[in-house]
């Protein structure tokens, strides 16, 4: 039986490492999935959120346990894929990004939609993940916050310690360039 969120903080904040449990299977696939979608390699992505529980752990005694764990933890675990996919971007060019060809794993599939329609879900994601992929890290952030974790620009502001002008121009070059890389996208669907 899994603890509620408090009282495995609560237990992690005593010293019991079995509160941790909980926190990881509550956790566990979003901050994979968070990361993945900053960093765009799965394998970081895992180490990422692995990493980011074992800092939980490590620092739950910062925690303040009367507000919610999740944005504190995806925050860090925000931090961590921004780092790494800053070092990627100066490792890897361009090319050598998969355009989110691992994100078939993530998902498990809707058994009752049809393999064309399944296919052709598949491709748009694929689509929208290479275009997300060929943003800055900053921007990937950006997006991930607004739209997969759907923070206010608030939130966004105090997650990323910048002022609201930042993180708002942040969100509109990602959104702009995001624009221009799918509009091929959209002619098509028109053609169609």
């Amino acid at each position: 039986m899994l603890l509620d969120e408090r009282e495995a903080v609560a237990r992690l904040q005593r010293g019991d490492i079995g509160g941790l449990e909980a926190l990881v299977h509550a956790y566990h696939a979003r901050a994979v999935r968070t990361a993945y979608l900053v960093t765009q390699d799965l394998a970081a992505a895992h180490d990422i959120a692995q990493a980011a529980f074992v800092k939980a752990y490590e620092r739950i005694e910062r925690f303040d346990p009367n507000r919610p764990f999740g944005p504190w933890f995806l925050k860090g675990v925000l931090r961590d894929a921004l780092k790494a996919a800053t070092r990627q971007q100066r490792h890897l060019p361009l090319d050598a990004l998969t355009g989110g060809a691992e994100l078939a794993g993530l998902e498990p599939a809707d058994l009752e939609t049809g393999p064309e329609r399944l296919w052709e879900q598949r491709e748009l994601a694929e689509t929208i993940m290479g275009a997300l992929a060929q943003l800055p890290p900053a921007e990937r952030v950006a997006i991930v916050q607004r739209y997969y974790l759907d923070l206010s620009e608030a939130e966004m502001m105090a997650a990323a310690d910048c002022p609201a002008g930042t993180v708002k121009w942040r969100l509109h070059a990602a959104r702009a360039r995001l624009r221009a890389l799918l509009a091929p996208l959209k002619r098509d669907s028109e053609v169609l």
